[in-house]
């Protein structure tokens, strides 16, 4: 391997690929026989914020001066190019970069023959920024998890603890009452439960689709009448469904998951009219619009709404609804956008694509 001393570094490219450095998203640094940097990429720049002019042909331990976390001198405790001959490199680890900044570190032993002289140091450079957001990311779930179970678990042990101490000191219509607040609350632990379990599938590309033929319009107006049962006024829904629509292959199960909480959205957070479009798209496919009249959502938390735990302006609820909403949306191979409706209100739109079973297209 060669490389050239003048900037951008390159490496050879005997495949023809196109290879450069500068083109990788983590730090690249190269060391030959001797120890001197004869590579350092645009992004090893960026992340230790030294020049590769000052770092090319410099010794790996000056331009790359690393510390561990007990404040060691990287390169004189790992010695690269001394010690055992079989060693291969050493594992991604957590090192300090001068003024403190953590960094991920990888690197490689490149020998010419096993056990020879080290002929090329390799050293992979990551920054941490994306891992500690991951980190802060799971720490909020963990909190909001906490948060969201105490209330209702506080209430069912009170209840039950109650019922089984005093039972005969509440006439029926108060044990039905406190038997009832039992089992809405252990509904909403349950629905949390759900909610992790589909995050949890959604974040490892497993969430699994069991597609069948979807009626979109039925299945709304199923929702429409279900929130009317539960005391919404009818004339609070406007569905609009736009014929001929295709037939849908999705799983209907995770259907009523996307309606349920976009319309239930509408009704908590909007105000006036809930109007739905059904209507066919192109390419063909399906779409479902719900608007609201209500106060809509500020232009600059658009980009936020199908984020972890976004809820607007007003408090309650994980707000990982639409986190998992947009998550089912797209394991659909379909989208979902948001907006401002006519009305002022919010708009919600998602698109499914008319799509069918792998065993029909066999």
């Amino acid at each position: 391997m060669t490389v050239r001393t003048s900037r951008p570094a390159r490496v050879s490219d005997p495949a023809g690929l196109g290879l450069d450095p500068d083109d990788l998203s983590d730090g690249l640094v190269v060391a030959d026989e001797g120890g001197r940097v004869v590579c350092f990429n645009a992004a090893a720049e960026r992340i230790t914020a030294v020049p590769a002019e000052r770092a090319l042909g410099a010794s790996l331990e000056r331009a790359l001066p690393l510390e561990d976390l007990e404040g060691r001198r990287w390169w004189q405790l790992t010695d690269p190019y001394g010690g055992l001959a079989i060693r291969v490199g050493q594992p991604e680890r957590n090192l300090l970069l001068p003024g403190g900044r953590e960094v991920l570190v990888t690197a490689r032993y490149v020998r010419s023959r096993p056990t020879g002289p080290v002929r090329r140091v390799v050293v992979s450079i990551r920054d941490t920024e994306a891992r500690r957001r991951t980190e802060r990311s799971h720490a909020e779930l963990i909190a909001t998890v906490a948060h969201e179970l105490r209330s209702p678990l506080t209430s069912v042990k009170g209840f039950t603890a109650t019922l089984l101490a005093k039972w005969e000191r509440f006439t029926d219509e108060q044990k039905r009452l406190m038997l009832e607040t039992v089992d809405a609350d252990a509904n909403r632990v349950t629905r949390l439960i759900a909610e992790l379990l589909d995050i949890s599938r959604i974040d490892s590309g497993r969430l699994e689709v069991r597609r069948q033929p979807v009626d979109v319009a039925a299945a709304v107006s199923r929702h429409i009448q279900a929130h009317v049962a539960s005391g919404q006024p009818a004339d609070r829904f406007l569905l609009r469904v736009t014929q001929p629509l295709p037939r849908v292959w999705a799983d209907p199960d995770k259907v009523d998951q996307v309606l349920s909480n976009l319309l239930e959205n509408a009704v908590r957070h909007g105000d006036g009219t809930v109007t739905i479009d059904v209507e066919p798209t192109d390419p063909v496919g399906a779409s479902v619009t719900v608007s609201d009249e209500g106060p809509g959502i500020p232009e600059e938390s658009m980009n936020r709404v199908f984020t972890r735990f976004w809820r607007g302006s007003k408090r309650g609820g994980t707000g990982l609804g639409l986190y998992i909403v947009k998550g089912i949306v797209e394991a659909h191979g379909g989208s979902i956008t948001v907006g401002r409706a006519p009305g002022g209100g919010a708009r919600f739109r998602f698109m499914l694509p008319v799509a069918t079973p792998a065993y029909l297209n066999a």
